[in-house]
């Protein structure tokens, strides 16, 4: 696997199509997939029948893990509670913004313990601004952080009243965008920040509304078809340069090869059966 090295930098810079990407450290909160399996399906891609291999799970974990740690990036972990199976994918336990946090509530009872969880490591941690939400949202799942703005979902799990509610406690303006399929229940899972200016998305994800919107406000954006939605090869995490993507979406991987970014492919194929990849194991500390 080939990486580029991350160009130390407190800020990032607009980019037009033709300056070059750049790569800004980033700080990551993970949970390793000790209790993994897929018992329920409160999403399109669980099937309990289907079965999950824990040790097989665990080990591409570690190599996405390894690497963020390869690209510069600092990653911290938090402990996995027995129970909690998808614990694992810590976007959802929060959405952290200048170092405020506002917690998550989960919509399905199986993974609500995660909430409180999540909370406690950051209290643990020196997050002295915790706010415990009074509306149903699932943290970076259904929130993604631009410079300017806050890209926030609804339509599957997150509350249009919890966008209102992270506005007010973080302080920063939320766009909110309607999710109308059910294989992207996330916004993460239609969606990356490719930088703190652009993005990339998969328009059949959206309302025509929102599809409106994010063609306003991201007209250079990368627009991700069908084929590599559908293998979650949006599900990536982004440092501006270095693009951590699910393997399986190889004509998005070109595409951002041809717009001057780094694509790391990785094998998640098993915590896929979850409806997670990258960015859903993947939580960023934002100081």
């Amino acid at each position: 696997m080939t990486v580029s090295p991350v160009t130390e930098s407190t800020t990032s810079t607009p980019l037009t199509i033709d300056e070059e990407p750049v790569a800004i450290p980033r700080r990551f909160l993970m949970c390793r997939p000790d209790h993994f399996a897929v018992t329920y399906a409160i999403n399109p891609w669980m099937d309990p029948s289907a079965g999950a291999d824990r040790d097989r799970a665990v080990a591409q974990w570690e190599a996405l893990r390894d690497a963020y740690l390869a690209l510069g990036h600092q990653v911290s972990l938090i402990e996995p509670v027995a129970g909690l199976p998808d614990m694992v994918f810590a976007a959802n336990g929060a959405l952290v913004v200048g170092g405020r946090v506002y917690g998550a509530s989960f919509a399905h009872a199986e993974r609500r313990p995660e909430g409180p969880a999540y909370a406690e490591w950051f209290r643990r941690n020196g997050f002295a601004d915790v706010l415990e939400p009074s509306h149903v949202n699932e943290g970076e799942g259904d929130f993604l952080t631009l410079d300017e703005v806050i890209l926030a979902g609804t339509g599957f799990r997150t509350e249009i009243a919890a966008h209102q509610e992270a506005q007010e406690h973080l302080g920063r303006p939320v766009v909110t965008l309607r999710l109308v399929d059910p294989r992207f229940y996330h916004l993460d899972t239609a969606l990356f920040p490719l930088d703190g200016r652009n993005v990339a998305y998969h328009p059949g994800a959206f309302s025509p509304g929102s599809r409106a919107v994010l063609e306003r406000l991201f007209p250079n954006a990368l627009i991700a078809d069908e084929a590599d939605a559908a293998v979650l090869g949006l599900n990536a995490v982004s440092d501006g340069r270095n693009v951590v993507i699910n393997a399986e979406a190889v004509g998005l991987i070109a595409t951002l090869r041809d717009r001057g970014y780094t694509p790391v492919p990785v094998d998640l194929s098993e915590l896929r059966k979850a409806g997670g990849g990258p960015k859903c194991c993947t939580l960023e500390i934002r100081h």
